[in-house]
């Protein structure tokens, strides 16, 4: 019960945290880090994939609701919330497979791919979604990589925040 009450205020804290500040730093006049997707990657491995899915898009939904967007943010978690699986199988390997990737005790390495996949997969989709216009893909790209950079930053201070402080 104590994982379960800890990842829901995790939640919170990060919904409002993403919704009443992370999304008003505008560095450089466009960067805000989605610091929400962290909850994403490091959700508990154990759970109803079903339950997980649907968990990520009311996440999703709620940033939305935050940021005054529609539903781009919603449709960018649903995706790697749907995906997540296959980069986990991807970088963990036969870890993944028996269910005993530990988050506290992975090396650096498979961390950054890992995070870089999901991140990279969110923000494509999200800018995307939000230019929708192909005629400006090379806008979607850079503000994707560029967002990205800054997202990766925050979430892994996060993780060694969160994770590595737990262990």
């Amino acid at each position: 019960m104590n994982k379960i009450v800890s990842n829901i205020i995790l939640a919170l804290i990060l919904i409002l945290s993403q919704g009443l500040f992370f999304n008003n730093i505008n560095f450089l006049g466009s960067i805000n880090p989605f610091i929400y997707v962290y909850f994403i990657a490091y959700f508990p491995l154990k759970n109803n994939r079903t339950f997980f899915i649907f968990c990520a898009f009311i996440f999703g939904l709620i940033i939305d609701i935050f940021s005054d967007t529609h539903a781009i943010h919603a449709a960018a978690t649903l995706t790697i919330a749907f995906l997540r699986p296959y980069f986990l199988k991807l970088y963990f390997g036969m870890a993944y497979e028996h269910q005993v990737v530990k988050f506290n005790s992975i090396e650096l390495r498979q961390n950054l791919f890992y995070l870089i996949s999901i991140i990279l997969i969110h923000h494509l989709i999200l800018f995307g979604m939000e230019i929708f216009d192909i005629s400006k893909i090379s806008l979607v790209i850079k503000n994707s990589f560029n967002t990205a950079i800054f997202t990766l930053i925050a979430i892994y201070i996060l993780f060694e925040l969160i994770i590595k402080s737990a262990k």
